[in-house]
């Protein structure tokens, strides 16, 4: 609402109560003033309460928008590590079926030579051999001469008989998992038209939003509101977790922490962002849907949509410290989740009504926000 108005109408009023004397016709037209001023304070007051009702109902259906690209993402990536899995699965198959084959050419030709080589020896007519009027202990030698050789054809023939089996299964396994391969590929296809039209619906959520933005009044009462709900809900948190004897904080480790994800740092720790708010975390522009990784071991102990910052994701590591990950695209952990250093948590993105995809991160200890440049590696 104007400040201007306000004045102005106060001076009129003021102008009448002190002013008993002043001819009729001006007394009617200061009250005309007063009435036409009074009606436009009115509907300012009106504007501006239409105005925050709308901002409330697209900052709920930005949620709404935020939450369906976040699902959508998250389905992605389960499927590309599943395409990932069946792809490694399909090429050990074509690497055991090279090694079978091989495998199978030599037992062939080693089961030739010893038919061949009994052929050539005579050693299949037993009749000539018992008829032959040898001596007994001789004959005794070649009938366990002959068995020895017999077993080692039979074994070879067994052998081979096995492989044979073994490529028969190999090439069926071959064919369900190109099926499931194609599948996935099916499936990764429609999730992008899904995450596309999500995205555009977004889009036109966050341009409506930000016209109820315009003002820098406006902007700076949307931020104050912001930081008191992540206040309030690192608050509630804290509170709800049981403290893991596991987690030894990040004291130690100052300095030697690798960044949740390679980025440009485009806000850093303590710098102003509007009036006398300042940037409690860092925000690094980075690649969406690149992956953001633990700073160190970890409990989930979040991980929802905030207004503000979207899609959030806050770790506690014991002694009093968390680390907190927001603006993401989708949450790979939940509530309860044990995470390891290095593990990834969650994917860049744009949540939060973000127009450009980065990750804004947090570290604090005690409730207190600290500059995470002390603790991840320069």
């Amino acid at each position: 609402m104007s400040q201007h108005l306000l004045w102005k109408a106060g001076v009129i009023a003021g102008f009448l109560l002190l002013s008993p004397q002043l001819q009729a016709d001006d007394l009617a037209r200061r009250q005309a003033e007063l009435k036409s001023l009074q009606s436009q304070i009115e509907k300012q007051q009106s504007a501006l309460k239409d105005t925050s009702k709308q901002r409330e109902k697209l900052q709920g259906l930005l949620k709404e928008d935020e939450q369906a690209i976040a699902k959508v993402a998250k389905a992605m990536a389960l499927t590309q590590a599943s395409l990932n899995e069946v792809d490694g699965k399909l090429e050990g198959l074509k690497s055991r079926s090279k090694a079978l084959n091989a495998q199978k050419a030599t037992q062939q030709e080693t089961l030739s030579k010893q038919l061949a080589s009994a052929y050539l020896a005579g050693n299949h007519d037993y009749t000539k051999m018992l008829l032959s009027q040898q001596n007994p202990a001789t004959i005794e030698r070649m009938l366990a001469y002959y068995q020895y050789l017999n077993n080692a054809r039979i074994k070879a023939i067994n052998e081979l008989k096995q492989t044979m089996d073994e490529l028969r299964q190999n090439h069926a396994q071959q064919l369900d998992e190109q099926e499931k391969l194609s599948q996935l590929a099916i499936e990764q296809q429609a999730q992008v038209k899904k995450l596309e039209s999500e995205q555009a619906q977004r889009q036109a959520t966050l341009k409506e939003l930000q016209k109820t933005l315009s003002s820098r009044g406006a902007e700076l009462e949307q931020l104050q509101i912001e930081e008191a709900s992540l206040k309030r809900v690192l608050e509630q948190a804290v509170k709800a977790v049981k403290a893991s004897p596991k987690l030894i904080g990040l004291g130690d480790q100052r300095g030697k922490l690798n960044w949740p994800t390679k980025g440009r740092l485009s806000e850093a720790f303590g710098n102003p962002r509007s009036g006398q708010i300042k940037w409690k975390g860092v925000l690094l522009s980075a690649p969406e849907g690149q992956s953001i990784t633990a700073i160190s071991d970890g409990k989930v102990i979040y991980a929802d949509w905030l207004k503000g910052f979207g899609m959030v994701l806050v770790l506690d590591h014991g002694q009093g410290y968390m680390s907190l990950y927001g603006h993401a695209q989708a949450l790979l952990k939940s509530p309860g989740d044990t995470v390891n250093s290095g593990e990834t948590i969650a994917l860049v993105g744009r949540s939060g009504g973000q127009t450009q995809p980065g990750l804004y991160f947090e570290i604090r200890h005690k409730g207190q926000a600290v500059d995470p440049a002390n603790y991840c590696r320069r």
